[in-house]
């Protein structure tokens, strides 16, 4: 199942290239959800609601795809957490090019390989937005990046999460983009401004992909092919993320992971086209505009 976000807070169903409206689901699940409760009310309910989901849907009117504006698939995620070095040939590429990342100035150290030395980092939850609201650049006098990465979105609490049992903790996964403002600054700081994770098209189901450590995606930048990506080549995998993640925090249902940028990032600036797609996901178009 493909549930997407849009328009003024609407919950849908996505079948082929129409939006099924069940945001009067969405109003039930969240009136009997706790105000104070930690996570996404309509993730942590999809197990006891989704065969209701689906009927509501068939029931459902109908919109295309082309007249609504996608909003990310998840509302209220506690955190958005990210690896920071998670693909080898991404890793070379930048070491290749001190420059970009500003740790050729004044003797800074060459970072420590790999994501145990480096730990998750987060994203503020007021990053996130959907392919319809873009991407508004906040210094548009440094370099600003896009980097597609596959997306985790947790289903259930937990934490101390065994890798045997990470899969059965997801809910699903979305691509999302890791926007970063290039600098020797604190990843969570230069990652964080607004508007600088954008998720989507929707939320896939984890039952329709059974395999998450086999997925190909792809960005095109202008048009143009800029990351070739696939699962395949992550060093942690997603049953070790999260193994690794939960031993830091706990997990709640609806928190996004951000699996690691593959290579191939390059500098985007305003009136950019960014466009995501993955076979198994979908496609989200998402615009580079200056910020206010």
């Amino acid at each position: 199942m493909k549930l997407c976000r849009y328009d003024e807070d609407r919950l849908g169903v996505v079948i082929d290239t129409m939006i099924h409206d069940i945001s009067d689901v969405q109003d039930r699940i969240r009136a009997e959800a706790r105000y104070d409760m930690r996570g996404d009310a309509v993730i942590a309910a999809l197990p006891q609601w989704r065969s209701r989901m689906e009927e509501a849907a068939a029931k459902a009117p109908a919109k295309p795809l082309s007249e609504i504006a996608l909003l990310p698939p998840v509302a209220r995620p506690s955190k958005v957490m990210a690896a920071p070095i998670n693909y080898q040939a991404h890793i070379n590429e930048m070491e290749a090019q001190p420059h970009i990342t500003g740790r050729d100035q004044a003797g800074l150290p060459q970072r420590p390989k790999g994501i145990a030395n480096q730990g998750i980092f987060l994203k503020a939850n007021s990053a996130m937005v959907g392919a319809s609201e873009g991407v508004a650049i906040r210094f548009p006098d440094r370099r600003n990046d896009h980097e597609v990465e596959f997306c985790i979105i947790i289903g259930k609490q937990g934490s101390h999460i065994k890798q045997e049992d990470a899969l059965s903790y997801v809910a699903g996964y979305t691509l999302g983009l890791d926007m970063t403002v290039r600098g020797i600054q604190d990843r969570s700081f230069r990652k964080s401004c607004d508007g600088y994770a954008p998720l989507g098209p929707w939320m896939v189901t984890a039952d329709e992909i059974p395999e998450p450590n086999n997925v190909p995606f792809t960005v095109h930048l202008n048009g143009n092919l800029q990351q070739d990506a696939h699962t395949k080549d992550m060093i942690f995998d997603v049953p070790k993320l999260l193994e690794f993640a939960s031993e830091y925090y706990t997990l709640y249902p609806g928190d996004v992971m951000f699996t690691g940028s593959p290579p191939g990032v390059s500098e985007v600036k305003p009136g950019d086209e960014m466009r995501c797609a993955c076979d198994l996901i979908g496609e989200m178009t998402v615009m580079v505009r200056a910020a206010e």
